[in-house]
């Protein structure tokens, strides 16, 4: 029996040493080298922006008395963020992929799983002008007896969004037995309507004419690259879910690595982002100044009293109009605010930590109002020039949707 155990004993230090050991190692440690080079790759679109140190909050004066930007020196690290807030041509992507998905699940155009699930099959064509087909679609649409128009559209309040978020903070508390934690109570799923809100040119302002521009805004080929509107935080998100979904997919196709999450800046990336370099100016250009030397503005913004199209822009302009800040970014300042991830609340400032700050809270549809305010920056064609300012902070609720707020992505 001892002869019979050395001998699985030497066999099994063998086999140990076998599976251990990497060809040219030499019984040094040098770490898995089974693993391909790895090599970051650029979303189009993208710029990167390096992580530093910068002083967080207001460069200039404080007029309308918050108190809600108090200066503090934080460290950000560095990301990929667009070079341009997200267009109408961009959005529209994600509104065709959903449309297209609804469409695939109602004719259960399905591919099936060796786990025995199944998926969509996007290799199918829809053929939409087929008569069975839209008998089929018929759920999707409004039909032209009950449309305003007198033609079918449509039903966009079918447009929804299936996404999962997952609350690291709370978990990160978790302060009961480790066999009693389960993932499932700190995930919340959300399916928010995701088509923009085109009424928000005539809700925002009574008493004015804007129906042309409501009307058109979206979906006319001549506002591609205008920059998306009428989309509340929620809807943001989901779009980041999508283009992180559709990101890993296709890389995954090409067996690339696939990894981070396509997201919304939080408040103090945008900062750093905005400021490009440039520490203490409080605009993205540098200097304290609006208008550069030849008398032009620098920016899409309401320059003077009842006289929004000075600067060149009477709404929006393109996302690509106005010149970069030396990290690449255009309209930090102006044209449209951006949403960001962060909650906001007056002194969040003093209660952050001082590297990679950050405020979240109100994730979720149905939490308190107060918890639901997010901070939007940059300040947009409506605002005068002070909410152009990299530090100056405003909120809007996240349910809200506004003919002057849209978004970026990390």
């Amino acid at each position: 029996m001892k002869r019979t155990s050395l001998k699985v004993l030497s066999l099994a230090v063998l086999a140990f040493a076998a599976s251990c050991g990497q060809r040219g190692s030499n019984g040094q440690l040098i770490g898995d080298q089974s693993r391909l080079n790895y090599n970051a790759p650029t979303p189009i679109g993208m710029v990167y922006v390096p992580s530093g140190t910068f002083k967080l909050g207001a460069s200039d004066e404080d007029v309308r008395g918050r108190n809600d930007a108090t200066i503090h020196t934080v460290q950000v690290a560095g990301f990929y963020m667009d070079a341009t807030e997200i267009s109408n041509q961009e959005y529209r992507q994600f509104t065709n992929w959903v449309k297209d998905s609804i469409a695939r699940t109602l004719l259960q155009y399905v591919k099936d799983l060796p786990d025995g699930s199944t998926k969509l099959d996007w290799n199918k064509r829809i053929n939409w002008k087929d008569a069975d087909i839209q008998d089929q679609l018929a759920s999707m649409y409004i039909q032209s007896d009950q449309s305003g128009w007198g033609i079918k559209l449509i039903n966009t309040t079918v447009l929804q969004y299936e996404y999962k978020t997952f609350d690291y903070s709370n978990a990160s508390r978790y302060a009961g037995p480790k066999s009693s934690y389960n993932e499932k109570a700190f995930t919340y799923t959300l399916h928010p309507e995701i088509y923009p809100d085109t009424t928000v040119w005539v809700k925002q302002y009574q008493y004015s004419f804007n129906e042309p521009i409501s009307r058109q805004y979206f979906w006319y080929q001549g506002f591609n690259t205008y920059p998306v509107v009428g989309v509340d935080w929620y809807q943001a998100q989901a779009f980041c879910d999508w283009r992180t979904r559709y990101w890993i997919s296709e890389r995954e196709k090409a067996k690339l690595y696939t990894e981070g999450r396509f997201r919304l800046p939080s408040e103090q990336e945008w900062e750093w982002a905005a400021r490009g370099g440039r520490n203490e100016s409080p605009y993205p250009w540098g200097g304290p100044y609006i208008i550069n030397k030849k008398g032009c503005y620098l920016a899409n913004f309401k320059p003077q009293r009842g006289n929004y199209s000075a600067d060149g822009g009477l709404y929006t302009v393109p996302v690509d109009k106005y010149a970069a800040n030396d990290y690449g970014l255009k309209n930090m300042s102006g044209n449209v605010a951006e949403w960001t991830n962060s909650g906001f609340f007056g002194n969040s400032y003093d209660q952050m930590a001082d590297i990679n700050p950050e405020v979240r809270m109100g994730n979720r549809p149905g939490d308190e109002p107060y918890k639901t305010r997010k901070v939007v920056r940059g300040g947009s064609w409506r605002d005068v020039a002070y909410f152009l300012q990299v530090g100056t902070r405003d909120y809007e609720y996240a349910d809200s949707a506004k003919p002057y707020i849209g978004f970026r992505c990390l």
